[in-house]
């Protein structure tokens, strides 16, 4: 048994009556679903995972410990709940496979599955940001920022007082940069917010989020736009050199591409309107 997915124009596939059954549980894959197309690489069901050989970055959620890190040909991610069976997902080195065993809760493997995305498709410039993404006059705008900065709060102000702007991805849009522009899809991946959307819009702007008791906007210069947007990328690619590489590679790119901003604010329309206007240049 056998499904196809298109994410950010990456075919994938899914291998194996379980792994299959397991995507069909998760909500935000059936509108990336899709019907032939060469896949640029396979998630496939495994027997028993390597023994990690390095760990370079551990972390947690609930109550799931994660551990990322490399096997001796490629790369491992450990998720264990406590008190429960692990999940693990690995891939080999310059191949298209990733393989995936353990505990198949929903809450391990569709984390499992964004990890082996991105594995999989940085090395074609695409990378999840961690953003809330809104879509305006056909242009994508990005908002960045910690968890509990505003950014879901920051575009629904956006939706509510600005007419025409509809939310494109909640949590992690796919930002992929191809012949020299750089694009926003939706992806199955929208944090708590349920907005999967097989969409793409040229991107227009990036605004880091501060909360303020006023609300002011600037450009940023590239070295401080390098800082608004690294610690949006996926943090278990910040601890290897080939990661690291294609990260950094990849937000060069971006950076060359399109402006970046800093917004201070409070969480009102005001606030809304003034990164609008800012950033589309269109008066409100």
């Amino acid at each position: 048994m056998n499904k196809t997915y298109q994410v950010a124009g990456h075919c994938f596939r899914m291998c194996g009556e379980q792994l299959c059954k397991a995507v069909e549980q998760i909500v935000g894959f059936r509108p990336f679903e899709c019907e032939g197309g060469e896949p640029l690489f396979e998630f496939v069901e495994g027997t028993e995972a390597p023994a990690m050989e390095k760990v370079q970055y551990t972390f947690s959620y609930e109550d799931v410990t994660g551990t990322f890190g490399r096997w001796d040909n490629g790369f491992l991610l450990t998720l264990k709940p406590e008190q429960e069976e692990a999940f693990h997902l690995w891939t080999e080195e310059g191949g298209k496979t990733v393989w995936l065993c353990g505990n198949w809760s929903v809450r391990l493997y569709r984390f499992a599955l964004w990890v082996g995305y991105g594995l999989m498709t940085l090395p074609f410039d695409t990378v999840a940001i961690h953003s809330s993404c809104i879509v305006y006059k056909d242009k994508a705008i990005l908002f960045l920022g910690e968890s509990g900065t505003g950014k879901s709060t920051h575009t629904r102000l956006w939706r509510e007082h600005i007419e025409g702007a509809v939310l494109l991805n909640d949590d992690s849009p796919m930002i992929r940069v191809e012949d020299g522009k750089v694009w926003a899809y939706g992806s199955p991946w929208s944090g708590k917010t349920p907005c999967y959307k097989q969409e793409r819009y040229e991107l227009a702007g990036c605004v880091r989020l501060s909360q303020a008791p006023y609300n002011k906007i600037k450009k940023l210069s590239v070295l401080q736009a390098y800082g608004a947007i690294h610690p949006s990328c996926p943090p278990e690619f910040a601890y290897d050199s080939v990661l690291y590489d294609g990260v950094s590679g990849f937000i060069g790119k971006l950076l060359s591409q399109v402006p970046f901003y800093h917004l201070a604010c409070l969480p009102d329309a005001e606030a809304a309107r003034l990164s609008c206007t800012t950033v589309t240049g269109v008066a409100l």
